[in-house]
């Protein structure tokens, strides 16, 4: 039997938390979703330690704060009420961890979509309240989704999450800080936010009943195997950065958790991710990356509409077609899809008879076909309809000629391929960045 949700009253009487219960994200026709801020005084303990390794430590960026600050002047909502898919009883209730950012907004699409309840938590650090108020415009089901701020450091924030929200089927991980060139120069701030996050959920989890986890991995955990990836390729050598290192860790935690008594019954599925790019077909939900973009398309994006001068495309002596690096590009939204096909198959898998046996399984989600940098740069020239100014640069260390997935595990077992292509991507993208030049930032017509 589905548990109510907290009364507003119960909501905010969290004695010494600092809580704001505000009104999500926005009014939209079909209701209010909500928006929570937890803080405690872990996490700022968390930003002191961070302000000691060096540079300004992550925040709530502005976006997130006066969506807060707009909240909490207009007053309190309860959590998002229990659900109903007609016909079919109470909608399953996802906990979405990093759900405001890239590939979890879109992702979040989906499982609406697909008739879940969802609850995302998100510290905003690197993401923006705004995509969570443009998933509800999308969708129209602002009954169905929940946006809590709050860092999974934070092992008490994160435990009132999971006694207020009600309780969760399955678990989609995201949340984790991604930039390679970063994790190289603060390794401590990376290890500690992505392991010990990743650990507080698990031990959460276990502790609330919840036993269902797709973990948001990475095909840089492959290193330097032979291609094309398959899940069986060696991983963990040749891994050049942190970053890549607490992906492998992760996974390496989950399979140990797989063979423990009670994690022997959880449904586990570990997607590794080549390249994501794209952005909704609306062009209201996009990649929107603070500073200087680390990853390549939404770089050519921000050179498309202005903000940067020109593209640097770091390599041309490789050995590929045309001497630029390959990678296997995957469009967000199929990717986000494959989120979904991964529920389906642990919701198919796992039974609810407590000896009954539960499943870790590894699947690589990409097309399966390698781009150069140069066809991609051309594609996105077709797709804005100008000539895109770039140079070449030297290569980067630790820069591989080509990468790209078998994904034919997915295929059989999950019944996932993609269906965009690389035109689909740079048109979407560009759909996406024209429309918003300043990413979320961008003010309304």
């Amino acid at each position: 039997m589905a548990t109510a949700p907290p009364r507003p009253s119960e909501a905010v009487s969290l004695s010494a938390w600092q809580l704001i219960a505000a009104t999500a994200v926005g009014s939209v026709a079909a209701g209010m979703a909500t928006y929570f801020v937890l803080k405690h005084e872990s996490t700022r303990r968390k930003e002191r330690q961070e302000r000691k390794e060096g540079g300004s430590p992550p925040v709530a960026n502005a976006k997130g704060a006066a969506a807060a600050a707009t909240g909490a002047a207009a007053g309190g909502s309860s959590l998002a009420p229990i659900a109903y898919t007609e016909g079919l009883g109470p909608a399953k209730h996802i906990l979405v961890t990093g759900g405001a950012g890239f590939i979890g907004s879109h992702t979040v699409v989906e499982l609406l979509e697909a008739g879940y309840r969802v609850t995302v938590v998100d510290s905003l650090v690197n993401a923006s309240a705004e995509s969570i108020k443009r998933v509800i415009a999308l969708t129209k089901k602002a009954g169905m989704v929940s946006l809590i701020v709050a860092d999974l450091c934070d092992e008490d924030a994160l435990d009132r999450v999971f006694k207020t929200a009600g309780h969760f089927d399955a678990c989609i991980h995201f949340a984790g800080l991604k930039a390679v060139g970063e994790s190289v120069a603060k390794p401590v701030l990376y290890y500690n936010n992505n392991l010990v996050g990743t650990f507080n959920l698990i031990d959460a989890m276990r502790r609330h009943g919840c036993s269902n986890l797709v973990f948001s991995s990475s095909a840089t955990v492959y290193g330097n195997a032979e291609i094309p990836y398959t899940e069986g390729s060696k991983t963990g050598s040749g891994v050049t950065n942190p970053y890549g290192r607490t992906k492998y860790f992760i996974e390496e935690v989950l399979q140990d958790v797989a063979r423990t008594e009670w994690g022997s019954k959880w449904g586990i599925c570990i997607l590794r991710y080549f390249n994501p790019v794209g952005a909704h077909a609306s062009g209201q939900l996009g990649e929107d990356p603070n500073g200087i973009p680390n990853n390549l398309m939404p770089y050519i994006a921000q050179v498309c509409v202005g903000r940067r001068e020109k593209l640097t495309v770091f390599g041309d002596d490789y050995d590929t077609a045309d001497g630029t690096g390959e990678r296997d590009y995957i469009h967000v939204v199929d990717l986000a899809k494959g989120h979904v096909a991964s529920l389906r198959y642990l919701e198919s898998h796992v039974g609810t008879d407590a000896k009954a046996p539960g499943v870790c399984e590894v699947f690589n989600l990409g097309s399966g076909k390698p781009t150069s940098v140069l066809q991609l740069v051309k594609a996105m020239e077709v797709a804005c309809g100008k000539p895109i100014p770039r140079e070449f640069g030297a290569r980067r260390a630790g820069d591989l000629p080509c990468f790209y997935a078998d994904t034919g595990k997915a295929a059989e077992l999950l019944g996932w391929r993609t269906e965009l292509s690389v035109a689909d991507m740079c048109a979407d993208t560009w759909r996406w960045q024209s429309k918003n030049p300043q990413g979320f930032a961008t003010p309304k017509e």
